[in-house]
């Protein structure tokens, strides 16, 4: 995956995600949500066979980085939470 930054103010983040679909988009997504501060989570992908999802991210208040750094940290433990169920089987 590699991130593009297309806007970055306290409040807000839009970037690109090079390599990527709505399957991470949407956990993404969903995880901002659960986070009371989040106003604006979403993204959009023109055309699904030549570009790059586009996400936007807005807070009420805090950092919109550190939300998003946040939301990332709890997908990662769920990830490695499922990881290790699997294991067990």
């Amino acid at each position: 995956m590699e991130l593009t930054q297309l806007e970055l103010t306290k409040n807000r983040v839009k970037f690109e995600m090079k390599g990527e679909g709505h399957t991470f988009c949407n956990a993404l997504r969903k995880e901002l949500w659960n986070d009371a501060s989040v106003d604006i989570a979403g993204y959009f992908i023109e055309h699904s066979l030549v570009s790059e999802p586009k996400f936007t991210l807005q807070v009420s208040k805090g950092d919109s980085k550190k939300v998003l750094l946040a939301a990332v940290t709890r997908l990662e433990k769920q990830q490695k939470q499922l990881h290790d169920l699997f294991k067990k089987i």
